[in-house]
């Protein structure tokens, strides 16, 4: 299952790193990343990959969710389907 994870925050050093470590760890997958800094605002989307990871989709968000209170940012994780759907014109 593919997916998007988008995360938003203050700059801070260990983001990218954090983030990835975590995916790391549950097997997933990144097929894609895009990061900016606007301003002192990070911002970063990812497409990922679950086929591999023994997690669902909810073991991932329970995860990230941890990470996104201790660096206080704002990770929200689609099914890619879904996201496109909704982006749709």
């Amino acid at each position: 299952m593919k997916l998007i994870v988008t995360v938003v925050g203050k700059d801070q050093v260990g983001i990218i790193a954090k983030v990835s470590a975590n995916l790391a760890e549950l097997k997933v997958n990144i097929l894609d990343i895009s990061q900016t800094i606007l301003n002192d605002k990070f911002t970063m989307m990812m497409s990922v990959d679950l086929d591999e990871s023994f997690s669902t989709i909810t073991d991932l968000k329970k995860k990230l969710n941890i990470l996104e209170t201790d660096m206080h940012l704002a990770i929200q994780v689609y099914n890619e389907e879904i996201f496109n759907y909704m982006h749709k014109i």
